[in-house]
C-alpha cells in the first residue's frame, strides 16, 4: 500500500458529539446527589461503560448485581427515554427488573405504548466495548422508540 492508499484513522468519538452520550452524563450526574461528580470529567463518568472483552470475562455473574451497576444500567435506559421525549415531546418513563442473578429486562414506555424492550442477561457485566458502540446501541433504541411513538400517537398519551 502506498501512503497515498493508506486509510486515516477516524477520531475516536467525543462525548460532545453525541447527544445520547450527553443523556447518559446529564442522568448520571442528576442522580449525584452529593455532587461527587460535579467535577469529573465525561469521558470518566463513562467509563464503566467501557470495558474489553476479557475485562468483561473477569466479572463473575455468581453474586448479586451491585448498586453502582444498577444505577448505571438505570441511567443508560433514562438517557433512552429522555431522548425519545426531546423528540417527541411525549412523556417517556423507564421501568427495570433485575433478579439477583443479574436477569430481567428494561422498558422504556410512554403512557400505554411500550417504546423499548429490551432483555438484560449478565447484567453484571453491562458494558459496551467503545463509547462508539455505547453511543450506537443507545442511539437504535432511540430511533426504534421516536419510531413506534410517531406510528401511535394516540396509545402514547394519558
Amino acid at each position: 500500500m502506498t501512503t497515498a492508499e493508506t486509510p486515516t484513522p477516524t477520531p475516536p468519538l467525543t462525548v460532545a458529539e453525541s447527544p445520547f452520550l450527553q443523556a447518559i452524563v446529564q442522568q448520571i450526574r442528576a442522580n449525584d446527589s452529593y455532587g461527587t461528580y460535579r467535577h469529573w470529567a465525561d469521558e470518566l463518568l463513562l467509563k464503566p461503560y467501557i470495558l474489553t472483552k476479557a475485562q468483561k470475562r473477569e466479572i463473575s455473574v455468581e453474586g448479586e448485581v451491585d448498586p453502582i451497576t444498577q444505577a448505571r444500567i438505570a441511567a443508560f435506559f433514562r438517557a433512552v427515554a429522555y431522548c425519545i421525549e426531546q423528540e417527541t415531546g411525549m412523556l417517556s418513563q423507564v421501568a427495570i427488573d433485575l433478579s439477583h442473578e443479574g436477569f430481567g429486562w428494561a422498558l422504556v414506555f410512554s403512557g400505554r405504548l411500550l417504546l423499548v424492550s429490551k432483555t438484560l442477561r449478565d447484567a453484571q457485566r453491562f458494558s459496551f466495548v467503545s463509547l462508539e458502540k455505547l453511543s450506537q446501541e443507545g442511539d437504535r433504541l432511540i430511533e426504534k422508540g421516536i419510531e413506534l411513538a410517531t406510528r401511535f400517537p394516540e396509545v402514547s398519551q394519558w
